[in-house]
């Protein structure tokens, strides 16, 4: 195996990389999507093989410097395309069949570092959160949702046990007037909720991952991109996506087993039906973690999980069930078209 312990030297060293390279194998070469370019670290390791191709896609514009600068050392095995997940199937011919399609689905360091961005509860600046074409902020929904949205998108996005109480001290700030800074969000959230000393997490870090998702259409790009990336996957072609949060993970865990070979049965006292469609091969459904060592050097790692499909020989149809299963995640994300 490659040793690529020189990326991590590069603005954003990606999480697990090792691991997704031994998944993918490019030493052997083929076409690759990556649907998350940020600074280049997956497709710059695949380009390092010289049988090899990379379509990449990011929704963040910031990303181009990077991309223009891999466009230069790897000329005419290298494409960008400044989209979001969902829109993927722009950046490929309608013929076209992929070998590997990569989903990194955490913040990079680019969007977290840049302080006027947001994301981060260390930011002084104004609350924005956005990816890249998006059409809210974390600003217009802090100020004008709902007490029964702002709670919802906490408690559903976040996870967030003190949800009523956090989106009912936004209400209460805002009627004095606007909340303005992301230092103002974070005091609203430490007057919302106990100080928990067994915790390591910061205080702040499940509002502003519900709001992020919710900004960006998290669920949604995620949902649709899987899809999409099924129908242009070639027969025995990898889906490797690394998460890091619970939703996604759940969503990524049910696409993969729901549709796979090995589908379990609801119960065996259910009657025989008839095999329905699949999409990816046998799935064993173990999950790959990072190594305590990458842990230790990227924190931000901790959380990360990897799980990969195989496409089967199966001709492509829109799995709706998909869809049909996390609906209230979707229509939620939704409801302030």
């Amino acid at each position: 195996m490659k040793d690529f312990s020189s990326f991590k030297d590069s603005a954003h060293y990606p999480v697990m990389l090792k691991e997704v390279m031994k998944v993918c194998s490019p030493e052997k070469g083929g076409l690759f999507l990556d649907c998350t370019f940020g600074c280049g670290g997956y497709s710059n390791a695949i380009l390092s093989f010289p049988k090899t191709r990379v379509i990449a896609i990011d929704r963040d514009s910031q990303t181009k410097k990077y991309a223009i600068q891999t466009e230069k050392n790897f000329k005419n095995r290298f494409t960008f395309h400044n989209i979001k997940f969902s829109e993927l199937n722009k950046s490929i011919g309608e013929n076209t069949k992929l070998d590997y399609i990569i989903f990194d689905l955490g913040l990079s360091s680019l969007q977290i570092l840049d302080l006027k961005r947001g994301f981060s509860f260390n930011s002084k600046n104004k609350l924005d959160m956005g990816m890249g074409i998006n059409s809210l902020t974390a600003h217009q929904v802090i100020n004008s949702f709902d007490l029964k949205t702002l709670t919802n998108i906490l408690r559903f996005f976040g996870e967030e046990e003190a949800s009523y109480k956090i989106a009912k001290n936004i209400i209460k700030k805002r009627n004095t007037g606007q909340i303005k800074l992301t230092t103002d969000l974070v005091n609203i959230i430490k007057s919302s909720k106990k100080k928990n000393f067994k915790k390591k997490i910061n205080i702040s870090t499940k509002t502003f991952q519900a709001l992020r998702i919710f900004v960006n259409k998290e669920i949604s790009e995620l949902i649709e991109g899987l899809i999409k990336a099924s129908k242009f996957l070639k027969s025995g072609g990898k889906i490797v996506v690394v998460s890091f949060h619970s939703i996604e993970d759940k969503i990524v865990k049910f696409f993969f087993t729901n549709f796979s070979n090995n589908k379990p049965k609801l119960s065996r006292y259910f009657p025989e039906t008839k095999v329905e469609k699949t999409l990816f091969k046998n799935y064993s459904n173990k999950i790959i973690r990072p190594t305590r060592k990458e842990i230790e050097i990227n924190n931000a790692s901790r959380s990360a999980k990897l799980r990969f499909a195989v496409r089967n020989k199966e001709e492509f149809f829109y799995p709706k069930n998909l869809k049909d299963r996390f609906s209230y995640y979707l229509e939620l994300e939704n409801s302030h078209v």
